[in-house]
């Protein structure tokens, strides 16, 4: 059976052999100043051709691997985003990071940008009467959600938060998303072996968004699998992002969030055919 990974994958296998794509420049990490912080809770793979790809570090021991890492510079970035199918903990996260920065070069030849996030969960079209299953718990947003009069239960990996809350719910159990006619997710699910698993749960979902600052993949294997919305940062000043992130600084205003919708994505063969007219 395929896996959204390995699929991501093969794409990009397919865009080698249209173009040589560029090596691997540099790998930048958060100090140990940012531990404990946001500005520390992601790294970013550069390509020769400036292109940037975030992933998420905070999981396991990932962060502490990878700063004991080799230098990844020169080395072929296909065969680095392979460890994302292929690799678990801190190579699945460079791995995830290379996927991500190969899309972003290919978004760049097509002249393919997305187009900027609605809301937090505007994008949900959340009314009463609708069951929204929150994959991750987002506090921030519980309030926005129950102000809408939908109901909610978050899937939650962490057996302390689980229970009854006022009005709502947290469950370690993701078959509960099969309740749940729209869906939220953390992007985290990209990395924690998760994934296939959680949306084979959402499948009679009328909504399903992906959402968070790593989601910066191509969408077609996670459309493909019933999202119907991917929500990630579009980097919009490499130089100074990178510099911010060296520095243990927050970056986010370098970058702005972004959601590409199922229905409006050109999709990934319209894409590689405006890049081989880009040369």
């Amino acid at each position: 059976m395929s896996t959204v990974a390995g699929d991501l994958v093969a794409l990009l296998e397919r865009l080698a052999r249209q173009r040589a794509l560029p090596r691997v420049l540099a790998l930048h990490l958060p100090p140990p100043s940012a531990d404990g912080t946001r500005a520390g809770e992601f790294c970013a793979i550069e390509l020769e051709d400036g292109a940037l790809g975030l992933s998420f570090v905070l999981l396991g021991d990932t962060l502490a691997e990878l700063r004991g890492a080799p230098a990844q510079a020169g080395m072929p970035s296909l065969a680095l985003a392979r460890r994302y199918a292929q690799a678990a903990g801190a190579q699945r996260a460079l791995g995830f990071a290379t996927v991500n920065a190969l899309t972003r070069h290919l978004f760049d030849r097509a002249r393919y940008e997305p187009p900027a996030a609605v809301g937090s969960i505007g994008d949900l079209d959340l009314h009463s009467g609708d069951h929204l299953g929150m994959v991750g718990l987002f506090p921030p947003l519980v309030p926005q959600v129950l102000a809408t009069g939908a109901r909610l239960t978050v899937v939650e990996l962490r057996a302390e938060l689980a229970g009854a809350r006022d009005g709502w719910q947290v469950t370690l159990d993701a078959s509960e998303l099969e309740r749940c006619n729209k869906i939220l997710s953390t992007s985290t699910v990209l990395l924690n072996d998760t994934l296939d698993a959680t949306l084979g749960h959402c499948r009679r979902a009328q909504r399903v968004a992906l959402v968070g600052p790593g989601a910066g993949c191509l969408p077609d294997p996670l459309f493909a699998r019933g999202v119907t919305l991917l929500g990630g940062s579009w980097i919009v000043d490499a130089p100074r992002l990178k510099a911010a992130l060296n520095a243990g600084e927050p970056w986010g205003a370098f970058a702005r969030k972004c959601a590409i919708g199922r229905n409006d994505y050109p999709g990934f063969d319209r894409l590689l055919a405006d890049a081989a007219n880009d040369g």
